[in-house]
Formats: C-alpha cells, structure tokens, sequence
C-alpha cells in the first residue's frame, strides 16, 4: 500500500481557494460602495500583488467588476444564483412577453459576464420555428447583437484587448471598432446571420445611470422573418430597453 505521508491533510485548506472565496466575501459585503485593491488587502491581508491577481481573473470570468478603481460584485454572481432557481425581475420578464408578443419573435434578456454574454431569461413566440437559445450558457460577445451592445459601450482598453483577441487582421480590426462605434451612437446592435447564418439577432442596452453596462434586451429568430421587418423590429427593441432605462429596472 502506498505512503500517504506527504499527501494534504483530508480536509487542509487550499490556499488559492480560501483567497478567492475570501475577495468574493468581502467585495460582496463592501456593497454598493466597493474597495479599492490597497483596502481588499488590507481586509484580506496579503500582498497587493497577489490580491491583484486574484482580483484580475475575477473580473475576466465576471464574479466581480472594476468601476473607477473600485472592486464591486459582479453579474456572474447572480447568475449563479439564478440557475439555483432565483427569477429575473418580474420587471425585465413583463419586457420580454410585451417585446414577444409585438414582433412574434424571441425576446432575450442577456447579460454580460466577464468576457462572455449569459442568456439569463427569454420569451418565445407562437412560431412554430423560432430561435430556442440555451439559458445560462456563456456565448461570445462579438458577433452576436447584444455582444455588440456590451463590447460598444465597454471601457476601451478592455474593447480593444477582446478585438485584438478575436482577429490578427488589422482591416477586420477597423470594421470592427467602427460597427462598434455605430452600434454606441445608435443604441442598436445588429447580428445578421454573422454565427448563424439562418439567425438574425436585434439587441439594445439597459443604460441604468452611473452604472456599467451590463444587461441588453433584444430579438432572434428566423432570418428571412426578421429582415422583413427589421425596421419594425428594431424600433420595438430599442423602445423596450429605454424603457427599462428609465424605469432604472435593476438585476
């Protein structure tokens, strides 16, 4: 039988575990006002250096979020949550079923996390075929619309790191920024049929005030049916997120 002398004790803590579930704790509990690296440190007590990479990779997979210098919970969290079994706001849900019922096409509700965007609720038309996206599974954020959405009003620095990521050619790298650009004056993202070719996606952010953004409502579903009525489709959605702006709905 083999030696288990030098094995970890059943039950030892592990250090890099303990640190993270630790910044979670206490970012969670410095809420609404955040920390800043020097003062998660310090409650944590360990090396800003080490903290800082902690933190870093937090933000990457969305369990917190960086805001002016400040560390804050991050929607991943509550989308844990929510695949537990908690609901979206009865609020976002009753702007999924009117946004539905007006174009007879998928209403979506996603949010975004990290560097990926999370489906978090949607209401399905009468349509016999119609787009069925999986909830709570994380997509990329370009090219899909509310990808577009989130990446267009993103802190640029971060914008451009995930573009240089996604493609090496600097001309796809231009177009890019500059639907990007477009997409941030106008409010409104367009996927047609850019991941699949048979989908067209509709999406416009939820602008909630002094916040990030981080939640889109928009449309999917067949291509043919939606560039029929993309005019239509994209003043309902664009409609229903300024909506949901300036009721201040918050997740």
């Amino acid at each position: 039988m083999p030696s288990t002398d030098n094995a970890p004790a059943r039950g030892a803590e592990h250090r890099t575990v303990s640190r993270v579930m630790a910044i979670l704790e206490v970012v969670i509990a410095s809420e609404p006002e955040g920390l800043r690296l020097g003062e998660l440190s310090d409650a944590i007590g360990a090396p800003k250096s080490s903290i800082h990479g902690y933190a870093r990779g937090l933000v990457a997979t969305g369990y917190l979020r960086e805001h002016e210098g400040r560390y804050l919970q991050g929607p991943a969290v509550s989308t844990l949550l929510a695949i537990g079994g908690q609901q979206v706001p009865v609020g976002y849900h009753h702007a999924l079923e009117q946004l539905s019922k007006a174009c007879d096409e998928t209403a979506i509700l996603s949010m975004l996390v990290g560097d990926s965007a999370i489906i978090v609720d949607l209401v399905e038309p009468t349509q016999t075929i119609r787009a069925s996206p999986p909830l709570h599974q994380r997509n990329p954020l370009w090219p899909v619309s509310y990808g577009k959405c989130f990446l267009a009003f993103m802190e640029p620095r971060r914008r451009e790191a995930y573009v240089r990521r996604i493609t090496d050619d600097p001309a796809e790298r231009a177009r890019i920024t500059e639907e990007l650009a477009t997409v941030h004056d106008t409010h409104i993202g367009y996927n047609r049929g850019e991941r699949y070719p048979d989908l067209f996606g509709v999406a416009s952010p939820i602008l909630l005030q002094g916040r990030d953004v981080t939640m889109a409502i928009g449309l999917a579903g067949p291509a043919a049916r939606m560039e029929a009525q993309l005019d239509k489709i994209s003043k309902s959605v664009l409609e229903a997120a300024e909506l949901l702006s300036n009721a201040g709905v918050r997740g």
